[in-house]
């Protein structure tokens, strides 16, 4: 048993042995290792020129990650917070997500992203944010998110390995949670990247959840079975693409379905994901998408987090409305 911080610490050391031209680089990822320690080890083990102390300039960060990935290079770029993200928003947006289709297929960028995301932490200003859908919006971009330690360590492996450029988003609220993980598994048999994973069988309803939340799903499906309720929860791991066969066909079995994620509702992943449901599985349905998430507000204050954060009582509500259809 081990944390997901870990995990990832394991999948990111194994990277670096596999494969000589990965790099990580980032703010205080050297020597401290990381603000969440999730890089710790690395340079002592791989040098200074592999697991690489950046300035704090985001930006930098990312657009040097962009001429390494020229060269041949595989950076993993470290975000410290999500909310630090945002300086390097147009390298992200306008350089790594188009590079690819801007030289008519002639270059890759292999960058792999890491952000630290979501709230639960009791972190300040800028050190709480749930910036998927920026990312997931943007074509030329991967987006996935891990949710349990054995997700955690073969899909920071698989990002790196990608040739695309993949926003790996990491839920700092569970970074401390433990749970089994094979070390010595060939990567070539891990569960796909882009692929949804049915978290928690059930027949009666589908909770569709990612990152942080999936925790939150399964908790909710566990007290819903003492009112004998099975609900089916899907962690849908992959953003952008997002695997909607495992989607459609839970749906189609169930004919509920509730969107969870801590980011406001307001154009968020729920409401692509529900508008999907609606246009493939409208005759199947048995009453309408309903979605519980963040309010349409900044994360609030640290005290008060817990008051806008997506919790048990708000999906069993929204379970709760669903089958009052």
């Amino acid at each position: 048993m081990i944390t997901l911080g870990k995990a990832l610490n394991h999948g990111l050391r194994r990277a670096l042995e596999d494969d000589p031209k990965v790099v990580i680089m980032g703010e205080d990822v050297g020597k401290l290792g990381g603000v969440f320690r999730i890089t710790d080890g690395l340079q002592k083990d791989f040098g200074e020129n592999r697991v690489i102390d950046t300035p704090l300039a985001e930006a930098g960060i990312v657009g040097t990650a962009v001429g390494l990935a020229i060269r041949g290079f595989r950076p993993v770029c470290e975000i410290q917070f999500d909310g630090f993200v945002f300086p390097a928003y147009n390298q992200i947006v306008a350089q790594v997500a188009k590079m690819h289709y801007r030289s008519k297929g002639k270059l890759r960028l292999p960058i792999t992203i890491r952000i630290p995301y979501g709230g639960g932490i009791g972190a300040v200003e800028h050190h709480s944010e749930s910036p998927e859908a920026y990312f997931a919006h943007t074509p030329g971009l991967k987006v996935v998110t891990c949710s349990n330690p054995a997700d955690a360590y073969t899909m920071i492996q698989q990002a790196i390995a990608s040739d695309d450029p993949v926003i790996f988003f990491e839920p700092k609220r569970r970074y401390w949670e433990k749970g089994e993980v094979d070390l010595d598994a060939p990567l070539s048999g891990a569960f796909p990247l882009h692929s949804a994973r049915v978290a928690r069988p059930g027949g009666d309803a589908t909770l569709l959840a990612y990152g942080p939340m999936v925790r939150v799903a399964l908790d909710a499906a566990s007290a819903a079975a003492e009112d004998g309720r099975e609900l089916e929860v899907i962690d849908v791991r992959s953003l952008s693409p997002i695997d909607y066969p495992v989607i459609f066909e839970s749906v189609r079995r169930t004919g509920r379905a509730v969107v969870v994620h801590e980011a406001p509702g307001n154009v968020g992943l729920g409401a692509e994901i529900a508008a999907r449901i609606t246009e493939e599985c409208f005759y199947s349905l048995e009453a309408p998408v309903l979605r519980v998430t963040g309010y349409d507000i900044p994360y609030p204050a640290a005290r008060i987090e817990e008051e806008y954060l997506p919790d048990l009582d708000r999906v069993l509500d929204a379970v709760d409305r669903s089958f009052g259809w």
